[in-house]
């Protein structure tokens, strides 16, 4: 396994430009691209995360088409998760716009999903998600997911915490865009200082939801 010594430009150039040809041509004629700049150096990033954080999935870039109305066929960024339980763990991004880092719940179960709206609803619980939250928001992240427009069944419109309960997937994230760092070693420090800094709300969602199928 090589060392992670950073992700060229010419990566986020390969995005750029297959947003403009999203073609299998284009694709047959750019793989190499793809394989150096961008699959490589993140199958390395995750590869030196995996000892303090867990084993990295690094997703294929091929879209799955059967049941979308967007027939194109590959993905227009590279992402990998690193998962702490089922659904729910770190996620990092790289696009033509960029890098991104991110973590939380993405789209749990039925059964999940009612667990942690009675956890929000709890008062202690729920305010402890609050403050976690509130933490990381004033850190820099972006709160998001998936959302109902209205309230979930069984519970009040004016609820203290009627957004988080409207909440399908929990999710925050951090753009950073392309820092000069990007291209060098010292991304392993900034993903690794990110997911630090999200393991409050990982291991929160991760002991909400253990043991629930």
């Amino acid at each position: 396994m090589n060392a992670f010594t950073g992700f060229p430009l010419a990566g986020l150039d390969f995005y750029e430009d297959l947003e403009a040809d999203n073609s299998k041509a284009f694709w047959t004629a750019h793989k190499h691209t793809y394989d150096e700049a961008v699959r490589a150096p993140m199958v390395a990033l995750t590869a030196e995360l995996a000892a303090e954080f867990g084993d990295a999935r690094v997703f294929r870039p091929y879209r799955d088409v059967r049941f979308s109305a967007d027939k194109t066929p590959y993905k227009t960024h590279q992402g990998a998760v690193v998962h702490l339980s089922p659904g729910v763990g770190w996620y990092v991004q790289l696009s033509a716009a960029g890098l991104s880092v991110g973590g939380g719940c993405f789209r749990p179960a039925p059964s999940a999903l009612a667990v942690l709206r009675a956890t929000i609803d709890d008062d202690v619980r729920g305010r402890e998600l609050e403050s976690i939250l509130a933490a990381i928001t004033a850190a820099g992240f972006d709160l998001g997911g998936e959302q109902l427009k209205t309230r979930p069944k069984g519970y009040p419109v004016d609820h203290p915490r009627i957004g988080l309960l409207r909440h399908k997937s929990l999710i925050v994230r951090r753009d950073y865009g392309a820092p000069d760092w990007l291209e060098t070693p010292a991304g392993v420090t900034e993903v690794r200082r990110a997911w630090n800094e999200l393991r409050p709300l990982i291991e929160w969602l991760a002991a909400v939801l253990e043991g629930v199928d």
